[in-house]
């Protein structure tokens, strides 16, 4: 079964008619900056490389998995499920999030070479000596319980180990970035956060609003985090937390991840790299060194542009998206071997390199370890 059987959300808007991948064509965009190169990973020093919410696909290819290895990526987390709820009804929420956890499954057997399943901080240390990538289960929604806490314990079962209280839209649990009006953490909410910590899941207040972000700092009895965000106060958008909400998180002993969606930094296409860097050092300066990670929340490939891309775009992204702000990424980063650039762009911004390896995985890392074991 293909997992992006599960994530189509609807048909192409008609604007898709009118756009074509020639409308991005690269050659002829001035502008254009092309991926960067960075020095290869040193398998000597064996730096920790974490994805906190990432893409794994299953077109990818054993040769863009071995990239992958190769700039030292060890442990990704990935999402399962849909997790729009204008999408769907819970009830399918939960289909779509338990059968593409088996989906996982059967696809991490099928690569077993370079995949391992991982429910605890061991499997990252299994991954590590044996040269493979061990990928952690999340949903961007806890819709998907129906509001039966039983169901946090049968997901738990099936391998989930972070969920996100909420996506865009207001919920049972709380309220996402987009909603015009919406609530903090709800009743039920609090209940749930307080099953989520009794069973060690982890709590993700990515693409939540920040007064359910700063109600889950205070009720939830364990650290927190937010897998993948920018810093409103360097560039205001939804998604965007503004500082006191990163400084919560980190307080609670928690992280930071800084997403490549270039999108919730600028709308200016091409050459704009460096303030994602921008992000990442300002999450440093608010959060601490200890508490900032990368939530790549992007794809893997090599991407390019084309008409078929909008279409991939346009289904898994539903009704909402606008494919003009195509492409998503930073085309500097538009590559399995990003990791090594990020690297080597963060020395230059004047961190040392065990500061860095806090950043591309070790503030992860122990996160994972205190929640999960």
């Amino acid at each position: 079964m293909d997992r992006r059987e599960f994530l189509i959300g609807a048909s192409a808007l008609p604007i898709m008619a009118a756009m074509s991948g020639e409308a991005f064509a690269q050659s002829n965009d001035p502008d254009f900056t092309p991926a960067l190169v960075g020095k290869p990973w040193d398998p000597n020093r064996n730096a920790l490389v974490i994805d906190a919410m990432g893409e794994i696909r299953d077109t990818y290819t054993d040769e863009l998995i071995e990239e992958m290895l190769a700039a030292g990526m060890r442990a990704i987390t990935v999402t399962c499920g849909n997790p729009r709820q204008d999408n769907m009804s819970v009830e399918e929420g939960f289909q779509s999030a338990l059968e593409e956890m088996i989906w996982f499954d059967n696809h991490i057997k099928e690569k077993s070479k370079y995949y391992l399943k991982a429910t605890t901080s061991t499997d990252i240390d299994i991954a590590r000596a044996q040269g493979k990538m061990a990928i952690f289960y999340l949903t961007q929604n806890s819709d998907h319980f129906m509001r039966d806490l039983d169901n946090v314990d049968a997901f738990y079962g099936v391998g989930q180990r972070s969920c996100q209280l909420t996506y865009n839209y207001q919920n049972y649990t709380g309220s996402g970035c987009m909603e015009r009006h919406g609530s903090g953490i709800t009743d039920f909410g609090a209940r749930l956060i307080e099953k989520l910590n009794d069973v060690g899941m982890m709590i993700d207040l990515s693409h939540a609003n920040v007064q359910t972000t700063m109600d889950a700092a205070e009720i939830s009895k364990r650290p927190i985090h937010i897998s993948h965000t920018t810093c409103a106060d360097v560039n205001a958008n939804p998604r965007a937390m503004p500082d006191v909400a990163l400084k919560s998180v980190a307080d609670k002993g928690g992280f930071v991840g800084i997403t490549q969606m270039r999108t919730f930094m600028t709308l200016k296409r091409y050459g704009m790299v460096e303030l994602y860097f921008d992000h990442v050092m300002h999450a440093v300066n608010v959060a601490g060194i200890d508490h900032v990670g990368i939530g790549s929340d992007r794809d893997h490939r090599r991407l390019v542009v084309t008409d078929e891309y909008l279409a991939e775009m346009q289904r898994e992204q539903g009704e909402r998206f606008d494919v003009r702000r195509v492409p998503l990424y930073f085309e500097e980063l538009n590559s399995p071997r990003r990791m090594e650039v990020i690297w080597d762009k963060l020395v230059e911004r004047g961190l040392s390199e065990d500061d860095v390896e806090k950043i591309t995985g070790l503030n992860v890392y122990n996160y994972y370890k205190e929640i999960l074991g």
